[in-house]
């Protein structure tokens, strides 16, 4: 079994307590909860008491999603990285979430390696005083300011902090950034979810459409997830599905747990 776990977006109407049981159901060893479903943290629950009913069931905090654009830096981000931070802290979970821009600006050879790395050093003292790890996300979308995961690797080496940024592999934003390498031991977590529509471009318009893994699977995940196992990867392969029909599912356990288990069968062999 691979260290299955869920991201709040794969079941974002469910309640903080049923999301929470929903991944201890499926065997999860963590969650990563959300900022950005149109509600607080936790559904308002203090963060100590809802870090206590993850762990209650058995379930880390693997991480809180998150700031945009973290790269678009000012006073209002810096609170935004503040908070998240502090938040994370109070809670217990592992991580944050950084999302760079994807709106066409920032993106100049020259300037968008020099703002991350100088954002990176606005970061990290933030980060002083708690075991909180910053997760970075490239975006493969065409106007993205941070599409590659080599350019993001450079700049962790460049701000010599190894241990306080990691980057997120997402095996849909991999395959439309037209990316081959992975870059396992710099990889703090990485998000699972398919294109099974063989009509449809691979392209930033289906961000909203991500499935669970099937057999008509087009991003390539079970090779993806087999490729870090070989790599001796250790981490949590978490499901970040967007597809609408899938949040209002009356089986979406099943249906997760299905999917999990197709991938499991073919990347473990």
């Amino acid at each position: 079994m691979i260290a299955r776990a869920l991201n709040q977006k794969t079941a974002r109407y469910l309640s903080w307590a049923d999301f929470l049981d929903l991944a201890q159901s499926l065997d999860c060893v963590g969650v990563e909860p959300r900022n950005d479903l149109g509600r607080p943290f936790f559904d308002g629950i203090a963060p100590e008491e809802a870090g206590r009913m993850a762990h209650d069931r058995g379930l880390r905090l693997l991480g809180l999603s998150e700031v945009y654009p973290f790269n678009d830096w000012n006073r209002e981000r810096a609170d935004q990285v503040r908070s998240l931070i502090d938040t994370a802290h109070a809670a217990g979970a592992e991580t944050i979430s950084l999302i760079p821009r994807v709106d066409g600006r920032g993106t100049e050879d020259g300037l968008r390696q020099k703002v991350l790395r100088d954002v990176m050093r606005q970061i990290l003292p933030m980060l002083d005083g708690t075991d909180v790890v910053a997760l970075i996300e490239p975006i493969g979308f065409a106007k993205s300011s941070l599409k590659h995961k080599a350019e993001l690797v450079e700049a962790i080496e460049d701000v010599g902090e190894p241990e306080k940024f990691k980057l997120v592999h997402d095996t849909f934003q991999h395959v439309i950034a037209g990316e081959a390498e992975i870059f396992a031991p710099y990889t703090g977590i990485v998000h699972i979810s398919g294109i099974s529509d063989p009509d449809v471009p691979l392209d930033e318009m289906q961000d909203a459409y991500r499935v669970l893994v099937d057999a008509n699977d087009r991003c390539r995940n079970i090779e993806q997830v087999a490729s870090f196992i070989d790599a001796g990867y250790d981490g949590a392969f978490s499901f970040e599905c967007t597809e609408p029909l899938l949040h209002v599912s009356p089986i979406i356990g099943e249906e997760i747990r299905r999917s999990f288990e197709f991938i499991e069968a073919r990347a473990l062999k």
